[in-house]
């Protein structure tokens, strides 16, 4: 078997672009993938960089050899080496496409091939919930919808605001990496009345994103540690572990971070340092579902846990599923269960739509489980790349 063709769409419905490729087969065999960079900058050159790998190296490659192909798109575009989240995103998705065929080609759902189940369902929290509130009370309401909704966890972005006047429920987070005293008592007050709305046996999340320097983000972390913060996530900006390290040794809440950090290489200093408690690789940026389960096995060394990073569509959704089921040190999922419908039609049978009770069912179907519906997916073509 051979990879003929790449279809490339960048999908862009909501304020949102998930980025998937579709590898053919000479056997009539397709995979599905997805890059996560499905908000902020860089769609189309996470699409780009998907092109450019199928073009010079996957093209002709047999899908059954993952890591063989893995490591050429690794060792041989140069770039990957040191490289970031665009290079890495078009290596996820293009080897998640791979698991995908060969869990269809062998009729198997694909966590068969990495170990089989630990379990049969995963614990998933909400996010997204909140990017339309701004005032505490405002919160507190949101985070009732959710409860409301079976979830028994949630995250929120204390010092995140709507943007004004944006139609898609987008979010602006701090810049310049500093704030006022007002945007600090308002930080609190939100969690504070997120606490109160949602009780004490419900487990709550904060997402710093890298927005403050670590004295101030210190300062503010201890306000919250009343709180019962299940991890405090990412408290200072990804490059600096160092900082991280001394975030972690200083304040009285779990540090969560691993969603800008890609490829074992980029955690084994994260965890050199013990700067983090829980880690949070994304199989659509930290360079697919096997790179992740190596990253979570190094966690495993360090007695810590994993709770993947999931921002983008439902096709990296069910991507990540599989990779749960086989995870021993799981702590939990997260979920954007609240984008707008468009979203999740573009497959045949998104993950998110079957929550129930705050828990995903595992799907057993061959591969992801998940087909694109054609008609939906037209308009999104972006490159059809064959030889």
């Amino acid at each position: 078997m051979k990879i003929t063709a790449a279809i490339i769409y960048v999908v862009r419905i909501d304020g949102r672009h998930p980025i998937i490729v579709e590898l053919e087969t000479d056997a009539g065999i397709t995979g599905l993938g997805e890059a996560a960079i499905a908000y902020g900058i860089g769609e189309t050159a996470a699409a780009g960089m998907i092109k450019d790998l199928a073009d010079a190296i996957v093209l002709g490659q047999d899908p059954f050899r993952i890591e063989s192909v893995w490591s050429d798109m690794y060792d041989h575009s140069f770039w990957a080496k040191r490289g970031g989240p665009i290079v890495f995103a078009g290596i996820s998705a293009i080897e998640q496409a791979l698991w995908d065929i060969k869990g269809k080609a062998l009729g198997v759902p694909v966590y068969e091939l990495l170990g089989g189940k630990c379990r049969d369902r995963v614990r998933v929290y909400a996010n997204g919930w909140s990017f339309r509130a701004s005032t505490p009370d405002e919160f507190a309401r949101a985070a009732e919808r959710v409860l409301r909704d079976g979830y028994s966890a949630l995250k929120l972005y204390p010092l995140a605001n709507p943007i004004a006047d944006n139609p898609h429920g987008m979010i602006r987070h701090v810049s310049q990496r500093s704030i006022d005293r007002a945007a600090t008592e308002l930080a609190v007050a939100r969690v504070r009345a997120v606490r109160d709305a949602i009780g004490p046996s419900v487990d709550l999340m904060l997402d710093l994103s890298g927005e403050l320097t670590t004295d101030a983000i210190i300062a503010l972390g201890r306000r919250f540690e009343e709180f019962d913060i299940l991890f405090f996530e990412e408290p200072v900006d990804p490059f600096d572990l160092e900082g991280m390290r001394t975030v972690a040794d200083t304040v009285r809440m779990p540090i969560a971070a691993g969603e800008r950090l890609y490829t074992r290489y980029d955690f084994r200093r994260l965890l050199e340092l013990r700067a983090a408690h829980v880690l949070q690789p994304d199989v659509g940026t930290a360079g697919g579902l096997f790179e992740v389960k190596k990253i979570a096995a190094m966690a495993e060394a360090f007695n810590l846990r994993v709770a993947p990073h999931l921002c983008a569509g439902p096709i990296c959704t069910a991507a990540t599923l599989q990779l749960d089921a086989t995870l021993t040190n799981l702590l939990i999922q997260e979920l954007y269960p609240y984008r707008v419908p468009e979203h999740f039609a573009i497959v045949d049978r998104a993950p998110e739509l079957e929550v129930k009770d705050g828990f995903l069912p595992i799907p057993d179907r061959p591969g992801f489980g998940v087909e694109l519906v054609r008609e939906r997916m037209k308009p999104f073509l972006w490159a059809d790349v064959r030889r």
